[in-house]
């Protein structure tokens, strides 16, 4: 649900944010870009590199919204729970205390979509 284009689509970005495009090249080094709609219409992509894939387990790439900021860095990590997995997200390299806090309640968003989602599709025969 985290790596396919097409289940990103479905979850991605906390309310109010639509995913509307995703495209990910899934090894180290390869491209990802995730097309966000915000609540005023206005489109913003984050793009990266993956720096690091290890199924089922972890995740990191790079993070930029702006290119004329250096690039911040992403870990997810999945951690099995009995049944369940827990999502462990480190965002690295944040400029400063605002974008931290922006992040921080977009990653909240995020999870919470990400767990509707699969609950939903578990539920789904």
């Amino acid at each position: 649900m985290w790596t396919d284009p097409r289940h990103l689509l479905q979850w991605w970005g906390p309310r109010g944010v639509e995913c509307v495009g995703a495209d990910a090249d899934l090894r180290p080094g390869g491209a990802y870009r995730i097309d966000n709609r915000m609540p005023e219409g206005a489109i913003v992509t984050i793009t990266g590199v993956f720096e690091a894939v290890e199924p089922p387990h972890r995740l990191v790439f790079s993070w930029r919204i702006d290119p004329t900021h250096a690039p911040e860095r992403v870990t997810v990590r999945f951690e099995p729970r009995g049944e369940l997995t827990e999502v462990i997200v480190e965002h690295e390299r944040i400029a400063d205390e605002s974008a931290r806090r922006g992040h921080e309640a977009g990653w909240v968003g995020c999870l919470e979509g990400l767990d509707r989602y699969a609950t939903a599709s578990a539920a789904t025969p």
